[in-house]
């Protein structure tokens, strides 16, 4: 019991020294003209982003971003149409999704870049003669 006590006096204090040093979200909206959400930081600053390159927010239409809630921290944003979560200190320092979303994301765009070296070795890959073959099921009888 004291253990789990002196865990969360700990937790506690790293939350306030958090809150202590950085900045919080004081106002956040969707802005239909440029297609960004844009949240308003206790700093005095602005940050925007397009909602497609976030977690949860990808398919989202734009009525569904009117409502964005910030949570009592100020370090959280939530978009009750999706049930969709995004942590401020994580978009401040670039991360608009996991790790894992973040790699998908990354991997689904360079699937899609072409390059000169990208059609070379596409072309040295077909005089090897492609792609192998993939096997074909047995069949019972």
């Amino acid at each position: 019991m004291a253990n789990e006590q002196s865990s969360v006096k700990a937790a506690n204090a790293r939350a306030a020294a958090r809150l202590a040093t950085s900045p919080t979200a004081v106002a956040a909206r969707y802005d239909r003209r440029v297609g960004r959400i844009v949240v308003a930081l206790s700093s005095g600053l602005e940050i925007a982003f397009k909602p497609h390159d976030a977690q949860g927010l990808e398919a989202a239409r734009p009525a569904q971003l009117a409502g964005i809630e910030i949570s009592p921290s100020g370090l959280g944003l939530h978009f009750p149409e999706l049930d969709a979560d995004l942590y401020l200190p994580a978009l401040l320092e670039g991360f608009l999704g996991s790790r894992k979303w973040m790699a998908s994301a990354m991997g689904k765009a360079g699937g899609q870049a072409t390059t000169k070296q990208k059609a070379t070795a596409a072309r040295a890959n077909g005089r090897l003669g492609g792609r192998p073959r993939k096997p074909r099921p047995l069949e019972t009888a």
